[in-house]
């Protein structure tokens, strides 16, 4: 059971990162198109006190999107399954309608999440 995680949503268009720690939900807009998902991450995470470790997922969008976002979101996400020990799953963004908490708990209990992350899917 995924219980605290971080979602990416990194593909070129209306991107987000979403933050599950003990029931609460907190949402991160990007608001310029350079900002660097490392950082932002490492920000976010350390302002809300994160410890990543083997209890912490982290859920990254697969596509249908840009391929430099999808590939950089991928990258940094096996990054932190390296590095961190963490769980690392992917989601179609055509199984996320709307990017809140509700939704998020959607996907997670129909299982609409899978552990291998090599089928990324690019627009064209």
């Amino acid at each position: 059971m995924i219980k605290n995680f971080l979602i990416i949503k990194f593909i070129g268009k209306d991107d987000k990162l979403g933050l599950r720690i003990n029931k609460e939900f907190f949402v991160y807009n990007f608001q310029k198109k350079n900002e660097r998902l490392v950082s932002v991450i490492y920000k976010f995470l350390k302002s809300h006190s994160i410890k990543l470790d083997k209890n912490f997922s982290v859920i990254v969008n697969q596509g249908p999107g840009s391929f430099s976002g999808i590939r950089i979101s991928l990258a940094v996400a096996k990054g932190l399954e390296i590095s961190k020990n963490i769980r690392l799953y992917g989601y179609k963004n055509t199984d996320l309608s709307e990017f809140n908490q509700s939704n998020i708990e959607n996907l997670l209990k129909k299982n609409l999440i899978e552990k291998k992350l090599i089928k990324p899917i690019y627009l064209s």
